[in-house]
């Protein structure tokens, strides 16, 4: 017995190696293979006339993976697996030169000579493959349709980042712009909320927000606030434009945040990508592409999906997101595009909490029965015509239809339970027309060179609000019940019909080659209408109507009026000085005078906002290893619109919305970034960045007692983050560190809460995050860590949904993505 088991363990473990053995066979097999297919290209760069040798010439393959730099000889070296390879030269100081090679050899050398620009001014679109080396860049000074010169613009590059970009992680994409502030609240990334230099971050409503170049705000002029944000893992890079985009993109405060989408697949037919992501809370994304270029017509295509119980109690959430693009080369010179977008979520709203709550058990909720729905339906249709290659003429129209839900027991006491009595109802109906003419032309006055931009602007929207009574229930039910209950005290209905027209201009005035002026106008003619009612309603202590009424509005806000800026710009090889003073505006939105709250009230006599911006700084690069912005700003507010504590008739304290006075921010903003990747070997890469912005702000001037001296809202003096990138090989790693100071949130400073939990501070916070990625031939996978030291903490006083209240910011979390390419 003894030797059969012998015999059959000698058995088992030879089949044991011998399927070992086969295992080995074919791995070995198949990494000969896989090696043998490697091919070897290396050369030198030389100027096409001197034929001297030019170094730090960064080679591209096409999409705007970096394969090689030169040295100091002009000699570099990489391998591909691929038959064929379309390749970018990029060098400082010379035209950019493309070409496709046909491998028919493992090892080729490709010599290339490059001409200086002054030989060759042909128009290039090199924006895929240069300054790959630094994560942050600026705009150039002229694209297709916009004049970017003189201005604080900074564009983010998302390619390889390994962060978390699933979820749409604000912290991390936006870790390198100078001066944000960021409402962190939602574990998901549905909605972006980010503002700067003293403006409210709430659904990014202080910046003029596009995607292509296209509004996609609920209503750029009556409400613009936005309730959708394309999917990070769907962007090439995100384009932002200080206060002085207002002369080209409308009069906010903020700026321009502009999305740009991927584009198309270059050399295939068809190609998708799919990335599968988990996390806590039972979070899952998936995101789905498919890119394709048959000739001379592309596309691409995603499908974005989200689901997730949310860090709190009653915080559940679903989102559906679809995204078509089709672009026609009619010839050489005029391309049509088209543009298809669909977005629809459910959320659960968990409430806001006051500080002693937030103290007790930061992610309790008391709110069972809230829900928040929206649905976003945009097209965009855009037509470019490149008449010579110094005129291009281009034509982008679209529309929204839309609509977002907010359904929910608000009380002003926000610890006050939720008595299971009818939910207040809120529904907000978005339908918008919008279309824009440009023409970029560059010619020469006086002999010098100029480029000119002229554009026009019409913008139409007939939207409407209704609020009243919903239902007594737990779910999502979004119909009105005035049947059953008819004397609803919060019962209001309004149509927006608004229209805008603008004419603007700006000019690049090249004094000499270092040299340029930017000046630049805009008329704008506005005219909003707000056209309803609301009910007055008065009850007795046992819930008796006593006094009823229905109260008529119509209000119509007519204005014209010019704005004006301009901009220089003096550069000196890699280095460049930056000055910008442009005028800015802001109507008052339809939710400034027309939402009833029970955590606040509005002012009647609630008027625009107006006010300038103004930067100076200067950046650059120190040898192609550090890159540097360093910005002075001064931001001068008239008729600032915030809240102030204020005694109503009944003798109570309540919060009141509507313009506080003048105000004035300033501060110095610096962003510095430093990558080795040039001076270390080829398979490390190591860089490492410090964004910090020093910031402090006071009210000039008030009609209301005890504001006149006080510090603006949302101005935290101190905001920094940095950060670490190390990668080695295929391994990319990041860690990032972010602080951000106190800050007030109204206009009285108050130090303490209030029972709505909508005013007090802001408490400081530090948070630490880690990340990495591990990409192989067709496969990506990406891990990370948010908020490793699980610091509770917030970002936001709600004033509305999803409060009121404190909205508490996630605990640690963890992601794991893989990414296929197929």
């Amino acid at each position: 017995m003894s030797r059969l088991k012998i015999s059959l363990g000698f058995y088992l473990l030879m089949m044991r190696l011998k399927v070992f053995n086969i295992i080995l066979i074919i791995f070995l097999t198949s990494n000969i293979q896989l090696l043998g297919q490697n091919n070897f290209i290396f050369g030198y760069i030389k100027h096409s006339q001197t034929k001297q040798s030019i170094p730090n010439t960064e080679i591209y393959e096409y999409g705007g993976k970096l394969l090689a730099i030169s040295n100091k000889y002009g000699y570099y070296e990489f391998y591909t697996n691929n038959d064929s390879i379309e390749l970018t030269y990029f060098s400082l100081s010379f035209s950019p030169s493309t070409e496709k090679i046909i491998l028919h050899k493992k090892s080729l050398q490709l010599d290339k000579y490059l001409d200086p620009i002054s030989i060759n001014l042909k128009s290039i679109n090199i924006n895929e493959y240069k300054n790959r080396l630094f994560k942050i860049e600026r705009l150039n000074d002229i694209t297709e349709d916009a004049i970017y010169a003189g201005k604080k613009s900074e564009v983010i590059l998302l390619k390889n980042s390994p962060i978390n970009l699933s979820t749409n992680n604000a912290r991390q994409i936006y870790s390198q712009i100078t001066g944000l502030n960021i409402y962190e609240n939602d574990d998901a990334g549905i909605q972006l909320n980010i503002g700067g230099r003293g403006l409210d971050p709430n659904r990014t409503s202080n910046f003029n927000t596009k995607q292509n170049s296209y509004d996609i705000s609920a209503d750029v002029l009556g409400y613009p606030e936005s309730y959708y944000t394309p999917p990070s893992e769907a962007l090439e890079r995100i384009e932002i434009v200080r206060g002085a985009a207002a002369l080209q993109y409308g009069s906010q405060f903020g700026g321009l945040i502009n999305f740009v989408l991927k584009k198309p697949t270059h050399n295939k037919k068809i190609e998708i990508i799919t990335r599968n992501t988990i996390g806590n809370n039972n979070l899952y994304t998936n995101f789905t592409s498919g890119s394709g270029n048959n000739k001379n017509l592309k596309y691409y295509s995603f499908f974005n999906y989200k689901k997730g119980d949310g860090f709190r109690d009653n915080s559940e959430f679903e989102s559906k997101n679809l995204f078509t693009y089709i672009e026609w080369n009619i010839n050489k010179k005029i391309k049509f595009s088209s543009e298809f977008t669909f977005m629809n979520y459910l959320a659960q709203q968990a409430g806001g909490l006051t500080d002693n709550m937030f103290k007790k058990n930061p992610l309790q909720s008391n709110r069972k029965r809230n829900w928040f729905s929206v649905s976003w339906l945009l097209y965009n249709i855009k037509l470019s015509h490149k008449i010579t290659t110094k005129t291009n003429h281009i034509i982008n129209i679209y529309t929204l239809k839309a609509n977002r839900f907010a359904l929910g027991f608000r009380s002003n006491r926000v610890y006050q339970i939720d008595n299971g009595s009818e939910r207040d109802l809120i529904k907000g109906y978005f339908n918008n027309f919008g279309g824009e003419y440009r023409i970029i032309h560059k010619d020469s006055l006086f002999g010098k060179k100029i480029t000119s931009l002229i554009g026009a602007k019409i913008y139409a929207s007939n939207n409407s609000s209704e609020q009243g009574p919903g239902s007594n229930l737990s779910d999502a039910d979004f119909n009105f019940q005035y049947d059953k209950y008819p004397y609803y005290i919060n019962s209001s209905s309004y149509k927006y019909p608004n229209i805008n027209i603008a004419i603007f201009k700006e000019n690049i005035l090249y004094i000499n080659k270092k040299l340029s002026l930017v000046p630049g106008l805009r008329f704008e003619h506005i005219r909003t209408e707000s056209n309803g009612y609301y009910s007055k309603i008065n009850l007795d202590g046992a819930n008796n109507v006593i006094y009823d009424t229905i109260i008529e509005e119509n209000r119509i806000n007519d204005r014209k009026f010019i704005l004006a800026g301009i901009g220089f710009s003096y550069k000196m090889k890699l280095n460049e000085v930056y000055s910008n003073i442009s005028q800015n505006y802001r109507s008052v939105t339809f939710s400034d005078i027309s939402i009833i709250n029970p955590a606040y009230i509005i002012d009647p006599n609630i008027s625009d906002e107006s006010g300038y911006t103004m930067d100076i700084g200067v950046r650059g690069k120190i040898k192609n290893i550090i890159y540097y912005d360093i910005t002075s700003f001064r931001l001068r507010y008239k008729n600032r619109i915030g809240f102030t504590q204020v005694i109503t008739e009944d003798g109570n304290i309540k919060s009141q919305r509507g313009n506080v006075g003048d105000a004035v921010i300033y501060g110095l903003e610096s962003l510095l970034e430093i990558n080795l990747r040039k001076i270390l070997p080829p398979q490390y890469k190591l860089s490492s960045y410090l964004n910090t912005s020093f910031i402090t702000s006071k009210y000039l001037k008030s009609q209301s007692i005890g504001i006149e001296g006080n510090y603006v809202e949302f101005v935290p003096k101190l905001n920094l983050k940095t950060g670490l990138d190390f990668g080695y090989k295929r391994i990319n790693t990041n860690l990032q560190y972010t602080f951000v100071g106190d800050q007030y949130t109204d206009a009285s400073n108050a130090e303490a809460s209030n029972l709505s939990g909508i005013i007090g501070k802001i408490p400081a916070y530090s948070i630490l995050d880690l990340g990495g990625s591990y990409r192989i031939n067709n496969y990506k996978i990406e891990i990370g860590i948010n908020n490793i030291l699980n610091k509770n903490y917030f970002t936001r006083r709600a004033t509305g949904y999803p409060g009121p209240g404190i909205i508490p910011s996630q605990p640690r979390n963890y992601y794991f993505s893989l990414e296929v390419k197929i």
